[in-house]
């Protein structure tokens, strides 16, 4: 074996090994196919020997790559690291799509405006390869400002409004309407809804789903209005007792909501699914241990993240992808209805 320098080795001391120019070794090290085979495991062979590591912001200005995908969640911190498990759900598909694909992800939080331009600012530095955007709230003027910038953006939710970069969804209207239906046919005769904010599609089309089940029955729409807390849910509970005291069921737009709900009712010397039934929205880890277990309709949270990893990255390689993929929702029936 040569002698080679001390310290840590770079593409000179790994070009010198191999017999080859530096040009060769950036250029199998970056992936190239336009090296002979026996060159390729000639300069392999002096990584492997070297211990050779490949500076990665070096390797990113001749790739043009960065092998980063930033997570955008406009939500305080807050929020996000809460007891809600679909962020932790989303991200783990996420993450675990990258791994696969050997990329990085990269959290960031962008709960106001001044965090907005903060990260375009970051993502303006060439930062990242890409964006994954989740949880938009009204006429978000952040994926617009990214996708100017150039950067491939990929969202978790249909936008409100025209949409003018991919999406991933579900079908959040057919399920709730499924599960009201189901109420329905179990005889319940007074059916209300914990409804989720109203500057969210999912929120907005839950809701949708919520009226559309009822429309044509003589039963009136009863709503109540959270934001996807647990707190909100029993408040929102309470309300309704308040309005409709002989309410015997209620669609809640999120199990977390659905568990604030479950408490309520409690509180309130209503059994449940004796006296109210409770449905709720999500399947996250809760709904398997709440009292009683959550009827509830499922979205495939981390297949939603695997694939809007796979979208990102298969619109940083330049390839054309679906506008919008609309997963579907199940009926997931246990003890509350």
């Amino acid at each position: 074996m040569q002698d080679t320098p001390p310290g840590r080795p770079t593409l000179e001391t790994v070009a010198r090994l191999a017999g080859v120019s530096r040009a060769t070794v950036s250029r199998v090290v970056n992936g190239s196919t336009a090296v002979k085979p026996g060159v390729r495991e000639a300069v392999a062979r002096a990584v492997r020997e070297l211990g050779y590591v490949p500076n990665p912001a070096a390797r990113s200005l001749v790739t043009q790559r960065t092998d980063v995908v930033a997570f955008v969640l406009p939500e305080p911190a807050t929020r996000v690291f809460s007891d809600d498990a679909f962020f932790p759900g989303v991200l783990r598909g996420v993450g675990e799509e990258l791994e696969a694909a050997d990329k990085q992800l990269l959290l960031l939080l962008a709960s106001a405006p001044s965090s907005h331009e903060r990260i375009l600012r970051y993502v303006h530095g060439r930062t990242v390869d890409g964006v994954v955007l989740a949880s938009l709230h009204g006429a978000d003027p952040l994926p617009a400002s990214l996708e100017a910038l150039g950067v491939p953006v990929v969202a978790s939710g249909r936008p409100l409004g025209p949409a003018t970069f991919p999406y991933i969804d579900v079908d959040h209207a057919g399920g709730v309407e499924a599960a009201v239906r189901y109420l329905l046919q179990r005889g319940r005769a007074r059916i209300a809804t914990i409804a989720g904010p109203q500057d969210m599609v999912a929120g907005i089309d839950r809701l949708a789903g919520y009226r559309a089940a009822l429309a044509g029955t003589d039963q009136e729409p009863l709503v109540a209005v959270g934001d996807f807390t647990r707190e909100s849910g029993m408040v929102a509970m309470r309300r309704l007792l308040q309005e409709e005291p002989g309410l015997d069921a209620v669609f809640v737009a999120s199990d977390l909501m659905a568990d604030g709900a479950l408490r309520a009712l409690r509180q309130a010397g209503r059994r449940v699914p004796d006296d109210v039934a409770v449905i709720g929205f999500d399947d996250v880890e809760i709904a398997r241990f709440t009292e009683p277990t959550l009827t509830t309709v499922r979205q495939p949270i981390a297949e939603i993240g695997r694939r809007l990893a796979r979208q990102v990255l298969r619109r940083a390689a330049g390839e054309d992808i679906e506008p919008a993929l609309v997963l579907p929702t199940e009926l997931v029936l246990r003890e509350s209805a």
